[in-house]
């Protein structure tokens, strides 16, 4: 068997020399990756702020409110559990404080304490205050109001609209069957409810120029996505549709 001499000397072969130089190599790397997974394990990522339990009260400023989070559903339909990495974030949840209102138009939030409200997927801060989930969110980031489980009776509010998407072609132009992977995301819809429309200056409504019924060309990314019991759905803002088809 080969020795290798490590320091300066009269011969040391090609093969044993390739070896040195990997070990050279590897060596810092294993260091490196140890220390990575020592610091790693010292980490501790925390989504939600933490209310201290001294606090026994929220009070949101302005046009904010507070919502109690929904649980997720730790079970698939047919009864399977799920890990919590594939839970799917809940969207929705129970108004428990509201603000003063905004600085124009009303005085007063329009949505109250107790009501069942779908928000926007990225808005708000989420806190973890008297051991439940909460976020803390402007009105404006409320999608609407929802009392059922099922999407297709949101009520929109503000400049917002709800909208039943179209089924996606089963086929290409030439008669070609397309996969659930190739079938092109519609981005037509009909309208199934309007909101009350944008506040102005002097603190009136103004109504929306689409009404339920019509159906509509909107952008394809816009919006937040739902699944009814009927169908896909979206909500987007008026701004985000771009045309009405007849």
């Amino acid at each position: 068997m080969a020795s290798v001499q490590l320091s300066a000397g009269p011969r040391v072969s090609p093969a044993a020399a390739v070896v040195v130089a990997r070990l050279r190599v590897a060596m810092p790397l294993v260091a490196a990756a140890s220390r990575g997974r020592r610091g790693y394990r010292g980490l501790v990522v925390r989504a939600a702020t933490v209310v201290s339990p001294k606090y026994t009260s929220i009070k949101p400023l302005g046009d904010r409110v507070l919502v109690k989070i929904k649980t997720s559903d730790d079970k698939t339909v047919g009864g399977i559990l799920l890990p919590t990495s594939v839970q799917s974030k809940p969207q929705g949840g129970e108004v428990v404080a509201v603000g003063e209102g905004r600085s124009m138009g009303s005085d007063s939030i329009e949505i109250s304490v107790g009501a069942q409200v779908v928000y926007s997927k990225y808005a708000g801060t989420e806190l973890e205050f008297d051991g439940s989930d909460h976020l803390i969110l402007k009105e404006d980031d409320i999608i609407g109001i929802l009392d059922t489980d099922d999407v297709k009776d949101l009520k929109p509010l503000n400049d917002r609209v709800l909208i039943k998407v179209a089924e996606a072609e089963e086929k290409t132009a030439g008669g070609l069957l397309l996969t659930q992977a190739t079938k092109e995301k519609p981005s037509i819809g009909t309208v199934t409810a309007v909101g009350p429309g944008p506040l102005v200056e002097d603190g009136s409504r103004k109504p929306l120029s689409i009404t339920p019924g019509n159906t509509v060309m909107y952008s394809k990314y816009a919006g937040s996505e739902f699944k009814g019991e009927d169908g896909d759905y979206i909500v987007l803002r008026v701004s985000d549709v771009m045309a009405v088809l007849s």
